[in-house]
């Protein structure tokens, strides 16, 4: 039952893909067999359902539409090629592993692509929609404004097929979301479409339909192997292997979590490249995982990959029957049914929430939407380096926090060290430091500043306890800077003190030799260790006549001689007792 209804599904949905994609609608249902049956048994996912996308489809006219006219036999044989090509890419990135590399594609970028989609979905069916002769080829502006200036030329009988089927398909979305909402949308264009030309004739009413399909059975294809063709479609095929792969890894993910099944990243990226290398030994163009086809997958109750096999079992027999039918399926129609399918891309709800609280997301969204209207895949490539180059900066500038003991903990021997306030008690020869993110050669510049801050304005510092057990990452640019800031210190009459550190850390400075010159007895692992460690390297002259008091192993007198209250006990603690100052010289007993 799950695999029939996603036969339903997608019966109409590919005929609508294939069109965006500026392919014959056949070349759709093509997409959704082979592909569809190759990925299911290939890839990890029990409820994915491959085959012709949206994203997919936009991507591939856009990247298509400058080598050859869309529709043309030129055209479909590049689409076949790039669907090998895409295949190639994505089954190498799968068995080398990199399945990570769909992490670093941001959800903001995903969203601000997919907006730039919509519009660009829109655009290229204002012609349909409103019976307007925009030329081929033509940019997204260059659209809208030939749109804008013949507005007055649409034809009436077109566009009145077009808003029908457009209000049908909302209308059966908003009040009856169970209904296949596509074919309802078909048939109330393809009705109104009948009874107009039955009605004024179709010379006066001007309505131009898909046409009868010219097969069901995906022929055999053979993609072009030229080396022109292989050059000219290297860059496209890469862009299109990312958004396919970023699409259905995305997706499978996403029922995942409600089926509480475990992907494996690098299995998908295998079995979505060998579902476009079938393919395209099938008159498939390149297909992705679907999120409609596979949320409806799992809601109707499918339990294994072999639902998704099925469906394009199923879809053959479906096509078979629906062939003629497409013959009065009118473009004004299909227009409409692609204009509520663009709408539902547009995340409105995630743009908002970027646009009100997250100002660099909000530029990363800005330039990704903004670049895709422009060139779909740059557009896209560019927004995934603005999104890297925002978190280069952020990860380029770890928070580094002065750290002190709160007054009310003095005595407690846990040692409870908290972020410096302004009243805090700061010993006037050791800084501590608690550092929060990574070491690498991005960061060391920041970090080199805030190390030299400590002692510029008060030179005395020239200790550094620095509490390291929040560093994540340390690599051999910043392993030098460590080494770098404790020979400093060490000229200064001071030195660094590490506390806490990560093993990969303590790894990474045994490997780089940078233990040896920070000196083994100065990495330490707890801080109160680090605290009675470092104390007897202190200055005993300025400890005579500081009255801070910072640490539990201070022992200082007053300026008139007299000792210092005892410590508060932490409670239900005892520590063991210091040696106190004798009332003349101020100087601790032996």
């Amino acid at each position: 039952m799950a695999a029939f209804t996603g036969a339903i599904i997608v019966l109409p949905q590919a005929v609508a893909f294939a069109t965006i994609a500026g392919l014959p609608p056949e070349y759709g249902l093509y997409a959704a067999m082979v592909p569809a049956v190759v990925a299911a048994l290939w890839g990890s996912s029990r409820h994915l359902v491959s085959g012709p996308t949206t994203a997919i489809s936009i991507l591939v006219l856009a990247v298509l539409s400058p080598l050859a006219e869309p529709g043309t036999e030129r055209f479909v044989a590049m689409a076949l090629t790039l669907s090998l090509m895409v295949g190639l890419m994505q089954f190498a990135m799968g068995l080398a592993r990199l399945g990570a590399l769909v992490n670093f594609i941001s959800h903001t970028v995903i969203v601000g692509f997919t907006a730039g989609a919509a519009f660009l979905i829109a655009a290229s069916q204002v012609k349909n929609f409103f019976g307007l002769a925009v030329p081929r080829g033509a940019a997204f502006h260059e659209t809208i404004l030939f749109a804008a200036k013949h507005l007055g030329e649409a034809h009436l009988w077109v566009t009145l097929v077009g808003v029908v089927t457009l209000l049908a398909g909302m209308l059966t979305r908003r009040f009856a979301p169970r209904w296949p909402y596509m074919i309802v949308a078909m048939l109330a264009g393809s009705l109104t479409a009948a009874g107009l030309n039955q009605w004024l004739g179709a010379a006066r009413t001007r309505i131009e339909t898909v046409g009868a399909l010219q097969g069901a059975l995906p022929p055999l294809s053979m993609p072009d192997l030229s080396a022109g063709t292989l050059q000219s479609l290297l860059f496209p095929a890469a862009a299109v292997a990312i958004i396919g792969l970023t699409e259905a890894v995305a997706i499978a993910r996403a029922v995942a979590t409600r089926s509480g099944q475990r992907l494996n990243s690098d299995q998908e990226f295998i079995g979505q490249g060998l579902s476009n290398i079938a393919g395209s030994f099938f008159s498939a163009y390149p297909s992705s995982g679907s999120f409609n086809r596979s949320g409806v997958n799992f809601a109707a109750g499918a339990q294994t990959p072999l639902a998704a096999a099925l469906s394009a079992l199923f879809l053959l027999g479906l096509a078979v029957l629906a062939a003629p039918l497409a013959a009065y399926l009118p473009l004004a129609a299909l227009a409409g049914i692609l204009f509520i399918v663009a709408w539902g891309l547009i995340d409105w709800h995630a743009i908002g929430h970027v646009l009100r609280r997250h100002p660099r997301e909000r530029i990363v969204l800005l330039v990704t939407w903004l670049g895709v209207l422009v060139d779909l895949e740059k557009g896209l490539l560019v927004g995934i380096v603005v999104s890297l180059l925002f978190y280069v900066y952020r990860t380029s500038q770890p928070a580094v926090e002065e750290r002190a003991p709160p007054a009310a903990e003095m005595g407690n021997p846990r040692r409870k060290i908290v972020e410096a306030g302004p009243d805090a008690p700061m010993c006037p020869q050791l800084a501590m430091l608690s550092l929060r993110g990574s070491i690498y050669f991005g960061a060391v510049e920041h970090v080199r500043e805030q190390f030299h801050n400590v002692d510029e304005h008060e030179p005395q510092r020239k200790w550094l306890l620095l509490l390291a057990h929040r560093i994540n990452f340390v690599d051999l640019a910043g392993a030098e800077l460590l080494a770098e800031e404790a020979n400093r210190r060490r000229a200064l009459g001071g030195g660094l003190m590490l506390v806490g550190a990560q093993p990969a850390v303590l790894r990474m400075l045994q490997r780089s030799g940078v233990e040896t010159v920070i000196g083994a007895d100065r990495i330490i692992a707890h801080k109160g260790d680090a605290l009675r460690a470092v104390y007897p390297l202190l200055n005993p002259a300025m400890c005579r006549t500081c009255t801070r008091r910072v640490f539990e192993e201070c022992h200082v007198a007053l300026p008139d001689g007299s000792p210092l209250p005892p410590l508060p006990e932490a409670p239900g603690q005892a520590h063991a007792p210091r040696p106190e100052p004798t009332p003349a010289t101020g100087e601790p007993t032996p």
